[in-house]
């Protein structure tokens, strides 16, 4: 078959993520690293996509090398205290200058609608102005911060309104106070307080450096919140740049956003590759259950019998039909990621011998090094322990090597109560395993 360079099933599987993020709002912040990248027109291209799959977008951009620039050219004295900068009155003319030229500039690319590019037909509105209130940092630590400030509050109704009229919102790093004054902000702090004040969808913090990683050297790909919380509180050696943007995605899990990603701005489509793929090519921080294991219910046997139908095909597994299961899914525990189920295993007891068989024990195949059957076998015991039993067993015909690395003894047939013996299916000739509990 040729191949035309169209991915079908890639496609089919973003399908759902699609439908599920239409008219949700996001919140993606960038700093000013990224608008001054040779790449810059690609993340344009594809936020002006993420609006075309009908996502309602706040952007939220930085601007500090632009700053940095302008306040070198001058020869003017550059301060920061605490990673804050000290904004006198040389540095505010130079942010509210670098901030106006970066505004021009995103609201110019969002305006490209040349033919044989990825904004062909687009017409994209931006909204800009003074969603955001501040208020003055003050004097921390005997340094007076003169024109850095806090964020005050944001002004979400007035986002909202320009959000529903298809608008994309931009926010630069700049409040304004009651009394007329400008103030430099973070632009992760004002990416934090809107995407709280919205109740937004998703927080997307697009970063100048990779992810955190394990002691392995891998990926951390989800956390949640006090998971994130001990990596910072622990004794990993985190760069000053990815210890602050955890401590950003920290504090806006704590103010009731419940997703937060922080994506590498570096690696080509990292938003779809993130949002609408199911394991993504960033860290998401999370304050809710991402993946949790928990008792199965109806609803859960179409997930089953798509996770386990191929494993019945390859003999791994004893066929149920779609009837037999929803008749014994209170017996079946599930692991569930984003909305699929990826593990499964059953618990049938034999009070009277106080035993118990694990059954149907099934990692999906892209799973199954995460330690999950492990969970699984775990939540099994522990049902079991409350049942009174005093030991499981379980029939396998490939998988024999896993359960005895994990404390099981090969029996024999006569062992298995005797209701369980008269179903012994001598073809399949599975062996029998137990483990006391």
């Amino acid at each position: 078959m040729k191949n035309d360079g169209f991915d079908v099933n890639s496609f089919r599987n973003a399908a759902p993520y699609i439908n599920t993020h239409r008219g949700h709002i996001f919140v993606i912040a960038f700093g000013g690293e990224a608008i001054e990248g040779p790449h810059f027109h690609n993340l344009i291209h594809d936020i002006a996509l993420l609006y075309s799959l009908g996502v309602k977008l706040v952007l939220v951009h930085g601007a500090r090398p632009q700053v940095e620039t302008r306040l070198k050219r001058i020869d003017s004295n550059i301060r920061y205290s605490e990673g804050l900068r000290v904004t006198d009155d040389t540095a505010l003319a130079a942010v509210k200058e670098a901030v106006g030229c970066v505004r021009v500039e995103i609201e110019a690319l969002l305006s490209m609608g040349l033919a044989n590019t990825p904004m062909s037909g687009m017409h994209l509105r931006v909204a800009s102005g003074n969603f955001v209130i501040a208020r003055p940092m003050g004097v921390y630590g005997g340094i007076d911060y003169q024109h850095t400030g806090k964020v005050r509050k944001i002004d979400s109704e007035a986002i909202r309104h320009q959000l529903n009229l298809g608008n994309i919102v931009l926010l630069s790093p700049l409040g304004y106070s009651p009394t007329g004054e400008s103030f430099n902000l973070i632009a992760a702090d004002i990416a934090t307080m809107a995407a709280s004040a919205l109740k937004a969808h998703k927080l997307i913090f697009l970063t100048e450096a990779p992810g955190p990683q394990n002691n392995r050297g891998q990926p951390i790909r989800q956390m949640d919140l006090g998971e994130a919380q001990e990596l910072l509180s622990g004794s990993s050696v985190l760069t000053d740049e990815l210890q602050r943007d955890l401590e950003s995605a920290v504090r806006a899990c704590q103010q009731e956003v419940q997703r937060v990603h922080l994506l590498d701005r570096h690696i080509d489509g990292a938003l779809f590759k993130e949002i609408y793929t199911r394991d993504g090519v960033g860290t998401l921080i999370t304050a809710e259950i991402y993946e949790g294991l928990r008792q199965a219910t109806i609803d859960d046997a179409g997930g089953i019998l798509k996770l386990i139908t191929p494993l019945e095909q390859a003999g791994i597994l004893v066929r149920r039909s779609r009837e037999q299961l929803e008749l014994e899914i209170d017996r079946f525990g599930v692991v569930e990621r984003d909305g699929m189920i990826i593990g499964c295993a059953a618990l049938y007891p034999f009070p009277r011998e106080q035993t118990g068989e694990l059954a149907c024990l099934a990692i999906h195949q892209n799973y199954q090094k995460g330690g999950r059957g492990e969970s699984l076998l775990a939540q099994i015991e522990d049902r079991a322990r409350s049942f009174g039993l005093q030991q499981l067993f379980v029939l396998t015909t490939q998988t024999a090597h896993w359960f005895l690395e994990r404390g099981f003894v090969k029996g024999d047939i006569t062992e298995l109560p005797v209701k369980r013996r008269e179903l012994y299916n001598y073809q399949r000739n599975s062996k029998i395993f137990f483990k006391a509990l």
